[in-house]
């Protein structure tokens, strides 16, 4: 018995260790499937053994970030029991249908129903409303207490503010999933990895990652999305009596609810509509791992109640994960437009549920470490959330004895520059920039990209096989490609899959993108850890091409810091703009260009107010409206809301426990505002 105890205490702590990385720290250390295994291992300790168990024992999730504040449900949010196979969904029927007393033969034709709908996989949350007003959304952290997310959902653009409904409950709280689409997760990462910030291994994590941000823009940016499904806390005015009739209500008060969701009436619905639901999950754009069935009507839910961590009403039916053996051929290392390396698994093809996969990212030099992946392993693989497939782990009883380490190259395979890493940067990159065929390819196709110049007819695709044929080597060679083709030894019109037409309307396309604003300009060059939203910074800062280029290859010191104290910038941002320009081929590229554009100025709101073209700078804690809602009234005004005081900073607004910002105010002679002050200026 000592043994087992010892067991128990073990696998308990193991799981708890995942349970931390999972729920708080967004980075899972295995998978979902084999997670599921230690659960169900501790389940039969726990049915057979109950001794070794106490209360503390029935916690969900795991404890919340500190840099939150605490938020207790009203309610526990509790988790569901798993199933996997028919018989495990049979026995949970069998379960309800002796607790209510029904017959076995009974159970169907009495009207028993239940309720069937696809299990999200994202973070879980609980949002409150009272009198028809969202009041705070909290995580679900330990199922007892969460954290408060409250300014972050509240940037979700379909998640409702206010219930819609003349008569809201006056106490109405509601609990779902917080998601990101595959589409928006691929955008995410994409971004991430060009910016060498951290790229997610997942939807979830990217959710939830995204969700426990301290600054809500950054979570606006992220695009979540929402789905309701479950009540917390209710007042007695609201009426609802089944699972069904709650999610047409749900709708009609403005919540995403789950789409595919079916009542089904006996074992065969159910599991026709798991199989139905599984072979068609790669068309969702959102990640499931598996249905959940729930008991329709809700006195029966009550009836039914609780056990230890799960309701008895409720049960998820999860998927089987995607998986499958194979070897690697080849460990081959692609260089991307900033000149991040990745290494890739070149595969012998494999069919993992209905996809053949012949490629898997190793994401970086240390997941290569970490699972000690090498060419001619053979390895498990697995298309996480359906999209990206991943090696999971080594079969180290299959591995040749003169198998050998991967070591990244020291010099770019594609251009032989060497590789490089900062102590501020978490991936390898080849420092030839522009010299690297690669990297080149790389900006150009960002270039024409749909959020850059969005050219017509000229995709990555097509960017491909012009830089290829050598007909496109720079910006410059875009717009020039029309006249040159007018000599051109082989023309594209008599290339297949080209005719008189579809170059007519290429060059028609290109010619329309020759007036560009400042804006998307700045961004279509590609300038390292310059997004969409920096690139508008920075065009409202210069307003137009030749103050943003002037100050690029000439500027003072004065101008310098005034440069990095625009909010968003910073010295680190900074370098990295005015490091592109230095760049002598960088510089060649952007002269070349500018002879064929129409730069077009920022545009600049004209305000009426006496504010506008002031600077300003919030330091603190404010009580009365958020750092991010103050930022923004300051922006309506035409101000511009600067992140480090210089000079010309006109206003420092100080909330409470403001610390060397304002101690700098002070000793520059600045003028002060209270939060107060601030308002009584903006509303006058």
């Amino acid at each position: 018995m000592q043994k087992i105890r010892e067991e128990i205490e073990e696998l308990k702590a193991e799981i708890a260790r995942h349970d931390k990385a999972y729920h708080t720290l967004d980075a899972p250390l295995i998978s979902d499937a084999k997670y599921d295994e230690l659960k169900k291992k501790l389940e039969e300790y726990h049915k057979n053994f109950p001794q070794f168990f106490d209360e503390k024992d029935e916690k969900v999730g795991a404890k919340t970030l500190d840099i939150f504040s605490k938020i207790k449900h009203s309610k526990p949010m509790l988790s569901l029991a798993n199933g996997f196979l028919r018989e495990d969904i049979s026995d949970f029927i069998e379960r309800v249908n002796r607790f209510l007393g029904l017959k076995n033969q009974d159970l169907f034709s009495s009207g028993l129903e239940f309720f069937c709908e696809t299990k999200i996989d994202g973070l879980s949350f609980s949002a409150r409303y009272e009198e028809g007003h969202l009041v705070y959304a909290a995580t679900r952290g330990d199922g007892f207490e969460g954290e408060d997310v409250t300014e972050n959902v509240k940037t979700i653009r379909d998640f409702p503010q206010n219930l819609r409904s003349a008569n809201p409950p006056k106490i109405f709280e509601i609990r779902g999933e917080i998601y990101m689409g595959k589409q928006n997760f691929a955008k995410l990462n994409l971004c991430q990895e060009e910016q060498g910030a951290k790229v997610f291994a997942n939807p979830r994590n990217a959710a939830a990652g995204s969700l426990r941000q301290l600054d809500c823009t950054i979570t606006a940016s992220r695009k979540l999305q929402h789905f309701a499904y479950a009540l917390g806390e209710v007042s007695s005015d609201f009426v609802c009596d089944t699972q069904a009739e709650l999610n047409k209500k749900l709708r009609q008060f403005g919540f995403q609810t789950e789409p595919h969701s079916v009542l089904c009436h006996d074992l065969d619905c159910m599991m026709n509509l798991y199989q139905k639901i599984s072979d068609r999950r790669y068309e969702f754009d959102y990640d499931i791992d598996g249905m959940v069935y729930k008991v329709n009507d809700f006195k029966l839910q009550e009836r039914l109640g609780f056990v230890a961590r799960s309701p008895r009403f409720a049960i998820a039916h999860k998927f089987l994960a995607e998986k499958a053996k194979t070897q690697i051929e080849n460990i081959i290392i692609q260089i991307g437009r900033t000149g991040a390396l990745t290494p890739v698994a070149v595969l012998t093809p494999v069919n993992i549920g209905g996809v053949v996969v012949s490629r898997a990212t190793l994401h970086n030099q240390d997941e290569i470490v970490r699972k000690d992946i090498r060419v001619n392993d053979v390895v498990l693989i697995q298309r996480a959330g359906d999209v990206i497939p991943q090696v999971l782990e080594v079969d180290l009883s299959r591995r040749n004895s003169d198998s050998k380490p991967f070591y990244f190259p020291k010099n770019c395979p594609v251009c032989g520059s060497e590789i490089v890493k900062t102590k501020d940067d978490v991936v390898l990159r080849c420092s030839g920039g522009l010299l690297c065929e690669a990297q080149l390819k790389e900006t150009l196709k960002h270039f024409v990209s749909k959020d850059a110049l969005d050219i017509t007819g000229l995709g990555k695709k097509q960017i491909e096989n012009f830089f290829a044929e050598e007909k496109v080597r720079s910006f410059a060679d875009i717009f020039s490609l029309e006249e040159r083709e007018k000599t051109a030894e082989n023309p594209l019109r008599k290339k297949l899959g080209w005719g008189e037409k579809s170059v007519e309307n290429l060059f028609f396309a290109i010619n329309q993108k020759r007036k560009i604003l400042l804006e998307k300009f700045i961004y279509a060059i590609g300038i390292r850890h310059v997004g969409e939203s920096t690139a508008k910074l920075l065009a409202q800062h210069f307003i137009s091409y030749k103050n943003f280029k002037k100050f690029m290859l000439e500027h003072d010191e004065v101008e310098y810091q005034e440069f990095i104290a625009i909010d968003g910038i910073g010295e680190k941002m900074a370098q990295a703009i005015i490091g592109y320009f230095r760049d002598s081929r960088n510089l060649k590229m952007i002269l070349d260009l500018e002879k064929y554009l129409q730069i077009e100025d920022a545009v600049i709101k004209k305000l009426d107010s006496k504010l506008a073209g002031k600077s300003i700078i919030f330091t603190g804690t404010l009580s009365k409206m958020t750092r991010a809602e103050a930022k923004k009234k300051a922006e309506e005004l035409g101000m511009k809301v600067v992140g480090s005081i210089s000079s010309k900073t006109d206003f420092v607004v100080a909330g409470e426990e403001a610390g060397s910002k304002l101690k700098k105010a002070k000793e520059l002679g600045m003028r002060v505002l209270s939060e107060e002050e601030w308002m009584e200026l903006i509303l006058n």
